[in-house]
């Protein structure tokens, strides 16, 4: 009974020991892109909650003042009357928010005015860039 060997040349083996230098920087190239396409998607999308969580809490605190109207008779001076009992309001039965959640979700307290230029009060957050005006997520989220 004969056995037959096969031949491999010594160049082909070498060539099937590993991947080339170009092979492995491509492959790194495109896990990079995609991971900068992925994470892109998740900072928008963080973005564009923290405009829905801010105008929710534009909302909210809005309806914790018009609650604070009804229990004293009088517009709070300051959102921090939502907090903690002022000495002239006869009525109040808060606290009507945490002192915590008076900040927007970019950690900058709520703008509040009162009287207000449309109503008895103005209420708003600056948005993601901290100023007023912008657009997009920069852009102040107003309570109307």
């Amino acid at each position: 009974m004969k056995f037959k060997r096969s031949f491999k040349p010594v160049a082909a083996r070498a060539a099937q020991r590993g991947f080339s230098l170009i092979e492995i920087i491509i492959v790194v190239v495109l896990i990079g892109g995609i991971v900068a396409f992925a994470a892109s998607k998740i900072m928008g999308g963080k973005d564009s909650a923290n405009v829905k969580l801010a105008r929710s809490q534009v909302q909210t605190i809005a309806q914790k003042i018009e609650q604070f109207e009804m229990d004293t008779g009088r517009i709070p001076n300051t959102l921090e009357e939502l907090v903690t009992a002022p000495g002239d309001a006869s009525g109040w039965l808060g606290p009507y928010y945490k002192a915590g959640d008076l900040k927007d979700p970019w950690g900058t307290p709520f703008e509040y005015r009162t009287p207000g230029t449309n109503g008895p009060f103005d209420l708003k957050s600056l948005g993601a860039d901290k100023k007023s005006g912008g657009t997009s997520v920069d852009a102040d989220i107003v309570f109307e």
